[in-house]
């Protein structure tokens, strides 16, 4: 599911719709036995990127029928705003400590 392209990770998900999007990981994070990721569409010109305003996309790794990886959204809101909350703290940290 993942592809490696210029030094991180790729992900290509469907959406609701059936529409294809590429997501650019950020960061993983796991707690109690749950992996999150928190992702941001991908643009291959940076010139797109710079202009976007996207939000940061968390989504939850569970295992399909197939044992497959599978990145689904996080249904419960106290969950979901409880580590998206994780996610912008480390990002922040992150971004500060590299200044």
């Amino acid at each position: 599911m993942a592809d490696m392209e210029f030094g991180g990770d790729l992900f290509t998900l469907l959406d609701e719709e059936g529409k294809e999007q590429t997501f650019e990981l950020l960061d993983s994070y796991e707690e109690d036995g749950k992996l999150y990721y928190a992702l941001v569409p991908y643009y291959e010109n940076p010139e797109d990127m710079a202009e976007a305003d996207d939000e940061l996309i968390v989504l939850l790794s569970e295992e399909d029928e197939n044992g497959e990886e599978e990145l689904v959204t996080i249904e419960d809101d106290e969950e979901y705003n409880r580590i998206g909350e994780i996610f912008l703290n480390r990002l922040n940290e992150f971004y500060d400590s590299e200044e």
